[in-house]
Order: structure tokens, then sequence, then C-alpha cells
């Protein structure tokens, strides 16, 4: 049975990936310092480690633990929170990161699943935009994102851990918050569940790839065997605006309400999507849910107790 310790298990991603893995009859252990993740997230019997990836105290977790494979998902995820305290966004995403491909190392760890982030690059130069497309971050949570990936890369070559890097698109689904890339959907659920009517920023004509919690997760998991040095974008391969997202979950809700607009938000990227091509031939995964399904199921688990 294969060994997997996951760096942000109890988070929204993390914790769909850890039942992921447990599904598959994986021995999975979680690290969390539960600053945005909740315990409550994770099955009983699921070995859990309150600790901050920054701390010595991690050493430790991997001496127990000996984990085959490492899921690095744990990060300052919050752009803009990245441009107000950029010296702490590079804390957790550099150093943290290093400090988990170190413990790794000293560990005897065969591979690292690192979560980068399609926020590596940028204003799209073309569209759909694939891997070898220019890294041009617009925030420092982006740099960061890519700094981890090229300290994975080295450790790589120094040391011989397989690495795979999945660069994510919006992801959304059940247990999400508004605060990550896919927050929209949270954000709208949160309000029809209210009765308000979804706010949209601009003219709605902006584009997102929006990708289901679970294909993420099931990529992750094919991540475990397939995929060594390779860069993947993990999407759809579909742009979506935010008006017609807004008029898919309307549906979804069954409820009639007119979205107020309200000034566009500054830095914000007028389209992306990203292709998948590569990991559907890497992985042999691509993505099950279509948008209204998934909408649907979010939107469902939005009326659950610790759905959103």
């Amino acid at each position: 049975m294969m060994r997997v310790l996951v760096t942000g298990g109890a988070g929204f991603i993390g914790s769909h990936v850890v039942a992921t893995l447990l599904s598959s009859g994986t021995a999975v252990a979680v690290v969390d310092n539960l600053s945005t993740g909740c315990r409550e997230n994770l099955p009983p019997g699921v070995p859990f480690y309150q600790i901050d990836i920054t701390t010595p105290a991690l050493a430790e977790v991997f001496h127990v633990e000996r984990p085959e494979v490492v899921v690095h998902l744990a990060a300052q995820a919050v752009a803009p929170r990245s441009l107000t305290d950029p010296c702490f966004d590079a804390t957790v995403n550099i150093t943290g990161t290093v400090n988990v491909l170190e413990c790794g190392r000293k560990a005897g760890v065969r591979r690292v699943v690192y979560a980068s982030s399609a926020a590596v690059y940028g204003d799209p130069a073309y569209l759909p935009v694939d891997e070898n497309h220019p890294i041009r971050p617009l925030s420092p949570y982006g740099a960061s994102k890519y700094a981890a990936e090229v300290y994975l890369w080295t450790y790589q070559r120094l040391y011989g851990i397989e690495g795979v890097v999945l660069r994510l698109a919006n992801v959304y689904g059940p247990g999400q918050d508004s605060a990550g890339e896919g927050g929209v959907v949270a954000i709208f659920c949160r309000r029809l569940r209210r009765g308000e009517p979804p706010e949209i920023h601009g003219d709605g004509g902006q584009t997102r790839d929006f990708i289901y919690v679970a294909d993420v997760a099931a990529a992750v998991v094919a991540s475990l065997t397939r995929g060594a040095g390779e860069v993947l974008n993990i999407s759809t391969g579909r742009a979506t605006s935010v008006h017609d997202l807004c008029r898919l979950l309307l549906q979804a809700a069954g409820k009639e309400l007119a979205p107020v607009y309200k000034a566009s938000r500054p830095g914000d990227i007028r389209h992306s999507v990203l292709s998948n091509e590569r990991a559907k031939e890497a992985l042999l995964w691509a993505p099950r849910y279509d948008l209204p399904t998934g909408l649907r199921e979010t939107y469902a688990a939005f009326g659950a107790p610790g759905g959103g």
C-alpha cells in the first residue's frame, strides 16, 4: 500500500484529494495548520498533524510517517493578500515548500506532486494557454508559486526526487470558501442561498476555466504513478464567461434574480483558459464533470452543514 502525505489536506482541495486517495486504497496522512482548513473535513482515523509547513516540527512527521509520495497543497493561495503582504506569501509558498522538499529528501521521499497555479502565466499572450506559455505573473502569489516549481526541479536534478507540477485552473466545488481563484462560485452560491442577487464585477464578459474539484482530485491521484518530470495544466480547456456562470448557477438554484453589475476590479485578467492536452496524455486523465453538473452539486452542498 502506497504511503502518501498530503500537506494542506484539511483544506478545500486537500480534503477532496484525501477522500479520493482513501477510496483508492492509499494510506494517507495529513499536515495542515488549520489557518484555512478544518479538521472536520477529514474522516476519522486519518493521521493528522496540526503543523505549519515552515516549521522544523515538520521533520518529525516525515520521520514518523515515512511517506513515499508527498502531495503538496499547503499554500498562501490568496493573490490579493500577496500584494499587501508579499513577505508572508513568500514565507509560506517558497520557504514552506523548501522545507517540505528538504524533509522529503531526508526521509527518502520518492515523488512530490506540487499544486501550482495558472497565476504563474499572468495575462495570456494567447489562448488557450499551454505549458510553454511565458511565465509572467502579475502578483507575488504567482511569482512564489513559480519559484516553488523551480525548487522542485532543482531537488529532482540534485537528489532524484521525482516531481510533478500541476498548474490548476479555477477550481470550484463543495466546501469552498470565497478566497481562492474559483471563489466567485462560492460567493454566488452564498448570495443565492440568502436570496440575494449575484454581484458581477465588470460587464460579465470576462472568461475563466472552471474545473470541478473532484476532477482535480482525480488528476492528483493519477499523478502518484504517472507524469514524472512533467508540468501539466489541470483544466477543462473550456472558457466560461462570468455572465454564463451566473446564469447556470441561477438555473441550478431555481431562482430568478437579476445580477447586480458593479465596477471592474483593477488588475483582473480579461480572458483565461488553459489547454489540458498534455495532462490528458501524460496522466491518462480527463475531466468528467461538465459545468452545469458541477454547479448543481456545489450549490446543493451549500445547503448542507459544512458545505460552504
